[in-house]
């Protein structure tokens, strides 16, 4: 195997907020609320976003809804396992375009630190199988102030509320 056609695996992102909310709370604000919270700039369809949608169970649709009824995927649901951990595919590459041949990770935990209280862990994970260019880009938009970390600031505020 030439150095060229090595790939090197892509760091993970990692991303922890702590909620003032119960571990319940904070895994249904995080789902069956998404879009209360999710920005609806962060959309891929050619219509403005109404609605982001986390189907409840395994196997579900993640994807978003547009204003003239249209429907965009962008992932399934991997793991449901309430109220602690979720895992969806995601599969936008870093140019956030649609993919049917691959996908990246993300999961969700949801830790109880005490009754009110829960510590939420967002790790977006195998960024490579988009290839190294691809997901370095990907790794760097999801990285960001508008990527986990903006949008996880937005989720807490919802939790918290």
């Amino acid at each position: 195997m030439t150095l060229a056609e090595r790939t090197i695996a892509i760091a993970p992102v990692v991303k922890t907020v702590q909620v003032k909310a119960s571990q319940t709370h904070a895994f249904q604000v995080f789902t069956t609320r998404f879009s209360t919270w999710w920005p609806a700039t962060h959309h891929i369809g050619k219509a403005p976003m109404v609605n982001a949608v986390i189907e409840p169970k395994m196997d579900g649709r993640w994807y978003e809804v547009g204003d003239d009824g249209s429907e965009c995927d962008w992932g399934r649901v991997l793991a449901w396992e309430p109220p602690g951990r979720l895992v969806l595919s995601w599969h936008l590459d870093g140019d956030f375009q649609f993919r049917t041949d691959t996908y990246s990770e993300v999961e969700v935990t949801f830790t109880p630190l005490d009754d009110s209280l829960t510590r939420v862990t967002l790790e977006h994970r195998n960024l490579d199988r988009f290839g190294q260019d691809n997901g370095q880009r990907l790794r760097g938009k999801v990285d960001s102030a508008g990527g986990w970390t903006g949008i996880l600031d937005l989720y807490a505020t919802a939790a918290n509320g």
